[in-house]
């Protein structure tokens, strides 16, 4: 039993590390969020930006450990009973054929709680098309699947249905709300463990900047807390909370 867990830990290393050679590198702001915590993120942006939210709902959470940061590609599906079958949503797999390598898939899915935005097979196109991950204001199913390709999801919950005949695409790169968040074609999507920030793309650099000096700090006082053994002292030389 022991040598199984060794074995499936030791598949899902190389799989993750596959995937992050594989995600394109160049672009310093993307560099930066990806090294950023999604923490620091939100509160740079909140202190810059007059207390406004950047973070969606506490219920969009990773189907397993993860983090990325990237441009969106959004898209949005309203609710609508029909017998056209999959032609009425083709246009979301027209967005993963065209989304750029490194994109962030953005779906939201009207009423779609109970509903899957996306399955095995959309999240192996995702992943062999290099993005860097979905947020999906839906649920998402074929969880074997993306677990076993290691594509990075986040979603509002699991279930096995479909949208198909329940569906249509109402629009691609249109601005979306997100899990409570306005989210833009373009603007940067950065999720780790503690959930999915979204900056506007022309205020990226400025939040970036500020979320890496409260990085910086908060990494600076735990060995300060370790060793003094006081967080009110760490608090009051640092500044931080």
């Amino acid at each position: 039993m022991k040598k199984y867990y060794l074995l499936t830990l030791i598949v899902l290393i190389g799989a993750t590390a596959a995937w992050l050679f594989a995600q394109p590198a160049g672009d310093p702001l993307i560099e930066g969020y990806r090294q950023t915590e999604v923490a620091s993120v939100a509160d740079a942006y909140e202190q810059l930006y007059n207390g406004e939210r950047s973070h969606m709902s506490h219920d969009m959470r990773p189907l397993y450990m993860s983090k990325f940061a990237g441009p969106a590609v959004t898209v949005m599906l309203k609710k609508e009973e029909h017998k056209d079958g999959s032609p009425a949503t083709k246009a979301m797999l027209d967005a993963i054929d065209g989304a750029p390598a490194g994109s962030v898939y953005v779906m939201v899915v009207e009423d779609g709680l109970d509903i899957a935005g996306i399955g095995g097979l959309m999240a192996t196109g995702m992943r062999a098309r290099s993005l860097a991950g979905a947020v999906i204001d839906a649920g998402i199913r074929d969880t074997p699947q993306i677990r076993r390709i290691q594509f990075p999801v986040f979603s509002r919950g699991v279930v096995p249905s479909t949208s198909v005949n329940h569906y249509r695409v109402s629009g691609v790169n249109v601005p979306v709300m997100c899990a409570g968040v306005k989210v833009s074609a373009g603007d940067i999507v950065t999720a780790d463990d503690d959930g999915v920030v979204v900056v506007p793309k022309a205020r990226a650099a400025a939040t970036l900047k500020k979320a890496e000096e409260l990085d910086n700090t908060e990494h600076g006082m735990i060995p300060f807390i370790e060793k003094y053994k006081s967080i009110g002292e760490a608090v009051k030389k640092f500044g931080r909370i």
